[in-house]
């Protein structure tokens, strides 16, 4: 396997949506209900092809959403399914573009996330939790409580930038050392990441068919689905939210030994009910194990093994389930393959460690060590992805049988996003930009109220001609919900 991948520099989002589905196994003539216009030219300011893979990744999981309305509608050809290039753009920003009672939430900095200078390089920090934060502080010497950017770059100066990687690693902490394309390419794990961004596995036997609970005539492509979420910060949680939109009930587990992370939560928690248990405490333990044998799909998005103890892995859950199928969904941030499989990992530091974030300064052209893409392209494609995956497992469960498992990581998401190309020079960086609200045309918004007041955020920008997609239920604390499946 080349740390390259494959030359898709000519695909348009049309040819990535066959190739995606046709490596899925999925019916071709279903290709055809796929409505979409690449534009061929920057949707978002970078030399990267972020607008294709966005438009891409979000028409493959409608037109999936579309295939299963079919499946459960005695087969009838799929609706059907269109995708805006400029609206999937600013979807890839969402997170960011939404308001509360009209006012935008203030994205607070740290000085100990970003980039700092190493004495032979860079590490990028990244602390959107607070023990990542306390704990980065910890490693470097800085002082707990009051550390100044300043006392941060001094005490990341010292080190080198692959030992600081290595020692935050061995840690806990989410660190990574800033690489060029060259030395990515080398290293075992760049080869280790699969060529395709979904990989189906199937992992047990049980009979064919849809659930029960969904039959024809359904008002969404999902009603019935029952989907139980473990996942925090963006591109996990944004895979429940895509499968909310499509009518499916998802219950959102979170921990209470973790913050809220309101800038993120607000709008990632939008069509789920929220619960929190604790899997410290036996008994509630019991519970998730409880409703996770009432669900039909499993998502989580933690390190790689962390749930395996609490009976939680794939395996075990099957073992449990030889009546019928189940479908386990993983996103990770490397892959289930190769010495990194198990390391903690957030896009920013999967755009620092790939060579991503150094050719995109090389592209722009003014002396930075490291640009970002201008959005968290990988964690909103792996989402969607991992979405996608999902409801191709649901296809397979009911036209083969079995139990499944869906695996993407978001370095998967990067190494399809490089396969596409660059575009030359400084042309990627001329395209328009949506980082506030008021960046956003009336037409991609929603206005609705939720627990937190009355929200105006983007709307989904995949459409099912005669079919309803969207979000019933609106975020409200995490916790806010009972723990039962409607």
């Amino acid at each position: 396997m080349s740390a390259s991948g494959p030359d898709r520099s000519t695909f348009t989002s049309q040819d990535s949506v066959a190739y995606l589905w046709r490596a899925l196994g999925l019916p071709d003539d279903s290709l055809r209900s796929l409505d979409i216009t690449d534009p061929e030219k920057p949707g978002l300011p970078s030399s990267y092809k972020v607008g294709h893979l966005a438009q891409a990744s979000i028409a493959l999981s409608t037109l999936l959403a579309a295939q299963i309305h079919s499946l459960r509608n005695n087969n009838i050809p799929p609706s059907t399914v269109t995708v805006p290039f400029r609206h999937a753009c600013i979807e890839f920003n969402s997170w960011r573009l939404y308001t509360i009672d009209g006012h935008p939430l203030q994205h607070t900095g740290s000085p100990v996330g970003g980039l700092h200078k190493t004495s032979d390089g860079y590490v990028r920090v990244h602390d959107g939790f607070p023990h990542h934060r306390d704990g980065a502080k910890l490693l470097l010497g800085c002082s707990p409580d009051v550390a100044s950017r300043e006392e941060v770059a001094a005490k990341t100066a010292a080190w080198r930038c692959v030992d600081l990687e290595q020692t935050a690693v061995e840690c806990g902490l989410a660190i990574a050392a800033l690489r060029s394309y060259e030395q990515w390419d080398v290293l075992p794990q760049a080869r280790a990441i699969a060529d395709m961004p979904i990989r189906l596995r199937k992992i047990g036997d049980a009979p064919k068919g849809l659930s029960e609970r969904m039959g024809a005539g359904a008002d969404k492509c999902l009603r019935g689905l029952r989907v139980l979420e473990m996942s925090r910060v963006i591109a996990a949680p944004l895979s429940g939210k895509t499968l909310a939109a499509h009518g499916a009930d998802v219950l959102w587990v979170t921990s209470p030994n973790l913050p809220d992370l309101p800038e993120l939560d607000r709008e990632l928690g939008r069509g789920k009910r929220t619960i929190q248990l604790d899997l410290q405490d036996k008994a509630d333990e019991d519970e998730l194990v409880r409703l996770l044998d009432d669900a039909d799909v499993f998502i989580q998005g933690y390190r790689p093994g962390s749930l395996a103890a609490r009976r939680l892995s794939p395996e075990a859950i099957v073992q449990r389930r030889s009546s019928r199928g189940v479908i386990c969904a993983n996103l990770s941030a490397y892959g289930p393959d190769g010495p990194w499989a198990s390391r903690r990992g957030f896009d920013s530091l999967v755009q620092t460690c790939s060579g991503l974030n150094v050719s995109e300064a090389q592209h722009y052209g003014a002396g930075e060590a490291a640009r970002p893409l201008p959005c968290q392209a990988l964690d909103y494609a792996a989402g969607f992805f991992l979405a996608a995956g999902i409801m191709a497992a649901l296809y397979k469960q009911a036209t083969e049988g079995g139990s499944w498992q869906v695996d993407v990581s978001l370095a998967g998401a990067m190494k399809y996003l490089r396969s596409l190309g660059q575009y030359e020079g400084t042309s990627g960086f001329h395209a328009p930009d949506y980082i506030r609200p008021e960046d956003v045309p009336s037409e991609y918004l929603e206005t609705q109220m939720t627990g937190f007041g009355k929200m105006t955020s983007v709307r989904h920008s995949g459409s099912i001609q005669g079919v309803a997609v969207g979000c019933d239920i609106m975020p409200k604390p995490l916790g806010s919900d009972e723990k039962r499946w409607l």
